[in-house]
């Protein structure tokens, strides 16, 4: 029989997970970005948000933690390479393909404060 304290703290950290992707949208929304999806699925992995301003395509991993630095350094190699893969996917089902830029950003959902973004983390 599975462990009911292990699942409600998986359960409990998809919420704050799925919350903080929430806020990390609306942020950029009011930054002036487009947000085109939150938790795209493809065969190569996540990519938490996709968001546009103009021919930009920004491509968002987001992380809650107690501190900036902490967050960043939660990005490892392969999850960046996991994204990169993932926007691949994603860019070549795009009419626009050819016109669009990339960028891949950071945003750290910190308690207690306004979430911080790392343009072109990666």
């Amino acid at each position: 029989m599975p462990d009911r304290g292990l699942a409600r703290a998986r359960k409990r950290a998809e919420r704050r997970g799925h919350f903080s992707e929430y806020a990390a949208a609306l942020f950029l929304f009011l930054k002036g970005y487009r947000i085109v999806a939150i938790r795209h699925r493809t065969k190569l992995g996540e990519i938490d948000i996709i968001a546009r301003k103009g021919d930009l395509a920004v491509f968002v991993e987001v992380k809650a933690r107690r501190g900036e630095q902490a967050a960043v350094d939660a990005v490892s190699y392969a999850s960046q390479k996991r994204i990169r893969a993932a926007s691949d996917i994603w860019l070549a089902h795009q009419p626009d393909f050819a016109r669009l830029s990339q960028r891949y950003d950071i945003v750290a959902v910190l308690p207690g404060r306004l979430p911080r973004h790392f343009r072109d983390a990666f």
